[in-house]
């Protein structure tokens, strides 16, 4: 029988906290994520922890764990015995350690001698040179579960533990101590279809109990209507008239769940009126079913370029909204300014689509030589034009660029473009597309058809092995001026973050309700009210942290950026943190954002 929601989720915390202190805690290495998907009852393959921990991977959280676990079975001992008497060549029940040794260093993920040894000396309890594999099954099922009890038993003897219910999803914020947003974030407790909030029993045990605690709530109650009629955004006239400027890029979604993506620097040689937007690129061939992406949430917050505090030099952002689009109109000083890209995390999320059986990427052709696969040449072709910043339908080095850093890590050097042009098909000194697809190809050759690097390339573009880009979300900036041609150009700033953090606080606090909690002066709660979203910012004003316990389950059509209804987030003193964003999950439908907070003692 299926666990329940709930059920699932304590074994993966019990799991998971009998190996860290805390559910915030992150997962470091693969040699950890190894040893708390055996805590949890799986038995992983090398193969298996490649798949999860990537040479990209610098950490999972307790979010990431559960997902794994979602989509790592536990092993059956029927299933194992079935894998035994296969190897049982007498059919006594028993195994030789040559027929073991046989089998596990020259099939599937091959052992080495000292590994089969190494498994032998534990299964064979009786030193007679044959394995009992049907007593070693039972021993192993047996220890699978007493860990798995032992673990529930610490939790559910840990009072605290219970009732903080804390996890660990990032939105993306530093881990410089001067960062401004706070990066611990929750565990999920209930989670439904679709991220959305469901309403729940009244009595869920995942409330705080205790008399203080009520009394130290703070409940908001927000009804929202359709966005079905698009907006309120409306284009200046004479649009057509004016100087526009565009540049293109695109939100990563990364193994942590952070969003990232390029920054932009706009030059403006004298004040002027300036309308600005930001939207989704549809890069489906199918009109009938657009891209994933366009369902994405965007926004562009504009910050002065000038040396200035980081938390000083917010200048506006888009907020008004037409269908996709999302733009701000109004006068810019002469100056130079950035444009940080933002996506709530509602719904550029981890996908969760088990691919069985992933696509191919290249092939034999019948004169012997390597070919791309139409289906992989498609997904480059994307891939092309998402790079392709200025849209040109060229790449330049600065574009090629930042591809490699993204795929790679590295940049390519003046003399090593100057091969590229060489060796691949040009046009005014920056590659065309086909000579994208070229340098493709010679990778696959360099490889001799291993598509392993090719795969890293487009996992780190934001495909799944169905090439479906599921994990990125590419957008296009344009910017008109009335008087003056701006100049926009992408950058990638190492205190991009950092500005973006900073701008949205200062967003939602200077635009939200301010209420503070009850008999918690110190602990205040912001609420803002956009035209598509609901952002909420915790401020905590003691020299104490505080834990609050937020509980979105009465809301109706809503998802949170969170992935949950009810979590705990721990605030350091005397710092704002983001709580939350939270969207609707069908547009049509009204929504409504009903939210309680409250301090645990």
């Amino acid at each position: 029988m299926p666990l329940s929601r709930e059920a699932f989720y304590t074994g993966c915390r019990a799991a998971y906290l009998a190996v860290f202190k805390s559910s915030l805690a992150n997962v470091t290495s693969k040699e950890q994520l190894c040893l708390v998907l055996q805590q949890a009852g799986r038995n992983p393959s090398r193969k298996t922890l490649d798949r999860h921990w990537t040479p990209r991977t610098k950490r999972l959280n307790f979010d990431d764990f559960c997902e794994i676990l979602k989509q790592e079975k536990p092993a059956e001992q029927g299933e194992l015995l079935r894998v035994f008497r296969k190897m049982d060549a007498g059919g006594d029940g028993y195994i030789s350690h040559g027929e073991l040794h046989k089998v596990l260093t020259s099939t599937g993920e091959k052992m080495t001698a000292e590994e089969v040894n190494e498994i032998f000396s534990l299964a064979d309890t009786n030193k007679d040179g044959r394995l009992d594999y049907v007593a070693f099954c039972g021993l192993m099922a047996s220890t699978v579960e007493q860990c798995q009890t032992g673990a529930l038993e610490k939790l559910q003897a840990d009072t605290n533990l219970k009732r903080q219910n804390f996890g660990s999803r990032t939105d993306g914020s530093p881990k410089s101590p001067d960062s401004l947003v706070a990066s611990t974030l929750p565990e999920p407790l209930q989670k439904s279809e679709g991220r959305a909030c469901v309403p729940t029993d009244s009595r869920s045990a995942s409330r705080p109990s205790s008399a203080r605690s009520r009394r130290s709530s703070l409940s908001t109650c927000i009804n929202m209507g359709t966005n079905s009629k698009g907006g309120n955004l409306a284009e200046p006239r004479n649009l057509q008239a004016w100087h526009h400027v565009k540049m293109k890029g695109s939100f990563f979604l990364e193994d942590d769940s952070a969003i990232v993506s390029l920054q932009y620097r706009l030059h403006i040689p004298q004040t002027t009126n300036v309308y600005l937007t930001i939207q989704p690129i549809n890069l489906s061939q199918t009109k009938e079913k657009p891209s994933s992406s366009m369902s994405v949430d965007t926004s562009l917050f504009i910050v002065s370029g000038n040396h200035v505090k980081e938390d000083d030099n917010f200048v506006c952002f888009t907020e008004l909204r037409d269908k996709e689009k999302f733009g701000w109109t109004g006068e810019l000083s002469a100056g130079t300014y950035y444009l940080l890209p933002f996506s709530t995390g509602c719904r550029l999320v981890k996908s969760q689509k088990v691919v069985s059986k992933p696509m191919q990427l290249v092939h034999r052709m019948d004169s012997g030589e390597l070919g791309l696969t139409r289906e992989f040449r498609v997904a480059l072709s994307d891939i092309f034009e998402v790079v392709d910043l200025d849209g040109n339908g060229l790449l330049s080095l600065e574009e090629y660029n930042f591809f490699e850093q993204r795929t790679s890590g590295e940049k390519c050097d003046e003399d090593a473009w100057a091969i590229c042009k060489e060796n691949f098909d040009t046009k005014k000194n920056e590659l065309t597309r086909e000579g994208f697809m070229e340098l493709n190809l010679m990778e696959a050759n360099d490889r001799e058809g291993d598509p392993r690097d090719l795969w890293i390339t487009m996992e780190a573009m934001g495909f799944n092995r169905a090439l479906e880009m599921v994990e990125a979300c590419p957008f296009v900036i344009d910017v008109y001026c009335e008087d003056v041609k701006p100049i926009l150009q992408a950058v990638n700033l190492e205190s991009g973050p950092r500005m973006l953090n900073a701008a949205l606080l200062r967003t939602i606090t200077s635009k939200a309700e301010a209420r503070n909690l009850k008999n918690h002066d110190s602990v205040t709660v912001y609420t803002y009210r956009g035209e598509s979203r609901i952002s909420s910012v915790i401020a905590n004003k003691s020299n104490q942290k505080v834990t609050v316990h937020v509980n979105n389950e009465q809301s109706k059509n809503c998802k949170s950026s969170r992935g949950m209804c009810v979590f705990a987030v721990e605030v350091p003193a005397r710092t704002k943190m983001v709580c939350q964003h939270v969207m609707p999950v069908n547009e049509k439908q009204e929504w409504v954002y009903s939210c309680v907070e409250s301090v645990l003692p």
